[in-house]
């Protein structure tokens, strides 16, 4: 589908319209054998990205890449990794497919960069895979929690970062199962392997009939009132969310001006309470008692060591800009990444790289384990839910992970690991 750079503005009119009425060539080689390693020279690391900065997923995931860079930033004004500085390339894809494939051509075959780290969108991502496997690009922490980037046979050298959307629903239908007994549920999901594989896990644990409507949308579309009309037609009490958080504000301001209140449980990629509330403006207590889920440190959680360090360098870095679960989640990554460019040591080439993620063991922010392995190529493997209460955010209940087949929803005990005193991870 065509998806223009408008469609971030069309949402914001949309719902603004809503709430109103609511009331309220060179492959590079392998960098063996004395050739050179494409974006790597002695003084600096040159990596890339395709990211939403404009058009329907924008809202929040615009603010990404920034606190990525910023981190590398950090990093770089601390000697870099083994004396290199990073250099962060980051290109406005829109969320359309078309143009991903096209700024990630541009990002390999001319500015030549090391690695893709944390291309964003299931639907627009899943166009490069083909074209980095050919060219031999590490293709490292996709921001998607599709079960496309952990093919290992497939795709060697591609791997998550967000837990998986099967992970994801059924840890959010485990709770929907056991504190929402024997509400009808309905489900909502875009119209691509992030709703498919979210539905996929809502019914292993709710079952094949424990769904009694679903729902698509496309995002190029942003009228959702047929979709939200049919779940208040049925009398659903608590619908599942599978969407970007432009949809999210979107299903819930329609909901609104439908006279319809429903419980939310959201998936973590459209939860963010700043963004959303950001979206709905003066609505922004419509979020009240959304369930979402998530799987690093609380924006607000100012207490946290983490969120510290990651507000100090936002400061200092990123211009102070709004801090949200977006900043967090970009800081995050390049922390990840940091740790990685480390493991695969001095002499960097594209083969360690992939390698020293294969080897796993990485530890940061994430209150779920990072399941990476040679036989393992997802990110992280759990999450935690959340409430929105008072117009705050905040978790509740224990970590649990799982897996994306018919494995138990179990709890997750262990504690993540305190940053750094610099913030800047060390060799291992």
């Amino acid at each position: 589908m065509h998806r223009t750079a408008r469609g971030g503005l069309a949402i914001a009119t949309t719902i603004a319209l809503l709430l109103s009425a609511a009331g309220c060539g060179d492959d590079g080689g392998s960098g063996t054998g004395g050739g050179s390693v494409p974006g790597v020279t002695d003084t600096e690391i040159v990596v890339g990205t395709h990211m939403p900065l404009t058009g329907p997923a924008s809202a929040g995931y615009s603010k990404i890449a920034p606190a990525t860079k910023a981190y590398f930033d950090h990093v770089n004004a601390n000697g870099g990794v083994h004396g290199r500085k990073i250099t962060y390339k980051v290109m406005d894809d829109g969320y359309n497919p078309a143009n991903t494939q096209q700024v990630v051509r541009q990002l390999v075959l001319q500015d030549k960069v090391f690695a893709i780290l944390n291309g964003l969108g299931t639907p627009t991502h899943s166009g490069v895979l083909d074209f980095l496997k050919s060219n031999r690009v590490p293709d490292l922490f996709v921001a998607s929690g599709s079960r496309s980037w952990d093919q290992p046979d497939k795709y060697p050298s591609t791997f998550g970062f967000n837990p998986d959307y099967t992970v994801e629903g059924k840890i959010l239908a485990n709770h929907v199962k056991t504190a929402l007994p024997g509400q009808k549920v309905c489900f909502l999901g875009q119209d691509d392997d992030f709703g498919r594989d979210s539905l996929a896990g809502v019914e292993k644990v709710l079952g094949a009939g424990g769904v009694a409507v679903k729902q698509t949308y496309v995002t190029s579309n942003t009228n959702v009132a047929p979709q939200i009309g049919a779940f208040k037609a049925a009398g659903c009490q608590v619908v599942v969310l599978a969407t970007v958080p432009g949809f999210t504000a979107l299903s819930i301001g329609t909901a609104a001006r439908l006279g319809f209140k429903p419980q939310w449980v959201v998936s973590n990629v459209g939860a963010d309470h700043p963004t959303l509330a950001k979206q709905l403006g003066e609505a922004a207590p419509l979020l009240e008692g959304m369930i979402g889920a998530n799987y690093l440190p609380m924006q607000n959680a100012t207490t946290d060591p983490w969120i510290q360090l990651f507000t100090k360098i936002n400061k200092e870095f990123n211009g102070d800009a709004p801090f949200d679960g977006n900043t967090v989640y970009g800081m995050a990554v390049g922390y990840l990444f940091v740790q990685v460019l480390l493991a695969a040591g001095k002499d960097l080439t594209r083969e360690s790289v992939v390698e020293a993620v294969r080897k796993g063991g990485y530890q940061g922010p994430g209150l779920a384990p990072l399941r990476f392995s040679a036989t393992d190529h997802s990110g992280y493997g759990g999450q935690r839910l959340n409430r929105v209460s008072g117009g705050v955010q905040s978790y509740f209940g224990p970590t649990y992970e799982t897996d994306e087949g018919d494995g138990a929803v179990r709890e997750f005990t262990a504690q993540p690991a305190p940053p750094p005193a610099n913030g800047v991870p060390t060799a291992p």
